[in-house]
């Protein structure tokens, strides 16, 4: 069989009105076998059947074109309806009827969208059939003009998704690379930052101090970049980003620490805290730190500049808790819906450092401890990241 032939076979059996198609076709006109065949100027191949006849053709199976009477419909661009072959004025001499031998036959042209011929719905039985100046031919064009619309359907369908897979490779390969060529770049900027470090504890010179401090900043921001880069190439290869869950007595102090430094780095802006008493919680606490660190970099990056940000950590109803809140222009709706995603970010008029990963990593890290990160946004209310996730039963349970 030509890979075309195939390809159209299997174009025709992912319709699924094809077989009602053929079943209507049978008890409407009595005819006991029908089909949809592709027919070219080559060839004819059975596509989609419906034998009750014991006609033996099968989805396909091929006759020889000129042999059939779909090659001069295929011609004339017109319908063939016969009742009874051998009293038909046209067709009681035609060789076609007593090669198949058959009395009633039909056969409808069936087009692609474009004009462009695609082949045939047909079908026989050796006993007469009323077929002329009925509506049944009105019934067959529409079901041939059905067979067109669904064929071009599933043509684009199946070149879609031939596109989404090639661009899913694609795009994996591209991830890779960035996971490979983050993991390279992490030994010269460790010993870049390892050297800065010691150039300033162990060589302390006024003259280059600025510098060796900056080189040293730049260092770690370059290092913290390519994190990043790992945790986005993580969850998009499908890994997720990798947690370390345990006991973490002490999360409430993780997590006030973060606050502090952040604090620390934005000394006139309000950053209020209300953590409860975080007991028997099992987490990674070093992510859910970075969770909330890029949380509070996104309200601090995006909020009002004068209005303050809360900060509450609860557990309530077997729930763990986590929120940010932040003042100022409520996201518009059409964004909230990419906010977690890679490179989403509002749209501002000013540059803005980082890669845009920050809202989609603290993502994973939700899903990497079976939780989820939400957002809710108005102009009352302002804007509030919450971060929920269920906790671990305790040992006797």
């Amino acid at each position: 069989m030509r890979p075309s032939a195939a390809a159209d076979i299997a174009t025709i059996n992912r319709i699924s009105a094809v077989p009602a198609i053929l079943q209507v076709v049978t008890e409407m006109t009595g005819m006991r076998f029908a089909a949809v065949a592709r027919v070219t100027p080559n060839s004819w191949t059975a596509c989609a059947v419906l034998d009750n006849l014991g006609f033996g053709l099968k989805p396909g199976g091929e006759l020889d074109l000129v042999t059939t009477l779909c090659f001069e419909s295929m011609n004339s661009q017109q319908p063939i309806l016969i009742d009874k072959a051998s009293e038909d004025p046209q067709y009681h001499d035609h060789p076609t009827p007593r090669i198949y031998r058959f009395e009633s036959y039909f056969t409808i042209p069936v087009y692609r969208t474009d004009g462009r011929f695609f082949g045939s719905l047909c079908a026989l039985d050796p006993e007469p059939a009323t077929l002329k100046n009925t509506s049944i031919q009105a019934t067959l064009e529409s079901f041939s003009r059905l067979l067109s619309l669904q064929i071009e359907a599933e043509e684009n369908l199946e070149q879609a998704q031939s596109e989404l897979a090639l661009a899913r490779e694609h795009a994996e390969l591209r991830e890779q690379f960035i996971a490979v060529l983050g993991h390279d770049l992490r030994n010269p900027l460790f010993a870049m930052t390892t050297a800065a470090d010691r150039l300033l504890c162990k060589y302390p010179n006024p003259q280059t101090h600025d510098l060796v401090q900056h080189i040293k900043t730049c260092g770690l921001r370059a290092s913290q970049l390519v994190e990043d880069v790992l945790d986005f190439a993580r969850g998009r290869l499908g890994s997720g980003i990798p947690v370390l869950l345990s006991p973490c007595p002490d999360l409430a102090q993780v997590l006030e620490h973060v606050i502090s430094e952040v604090r620390h780095i934005y000394p006139e802006r309000q950053i209020d805290s209300a953590i409860g008493s975080l007991e028997s919680i099992e987490c990674d606490s070093s992510r859910l730190a970075q969770l909330l660190s890029n949380l509070l970099a996104n309200a601090i990056a995006h909020g009002s500049a004068t209005g303050p940000v809360h900060i509450t950590g609860t557990t309530q109803n077997a729930l763990f808790a986590l929120s940010v809140t932040n003042q100022g222009q409520p996201i518009p709706v059409e964004a909230l819906q990419h906010l977690f995603q890679p490179y989403s970010r509002p749209a501002s008029n000013t540059p803005q450092a980082g890669l845009g990963l920050g809202l989609y990593i603290a993502s994973q890290i939700a899903l990497s401890h079976n939780g989820r990160l939400s957002v809710m946004s108005d102009e009352l209310h302002g804007t509030t990241f919450t971060f929920t996730m269920p906790l671990s039963l305790p040992p006797e349970a």
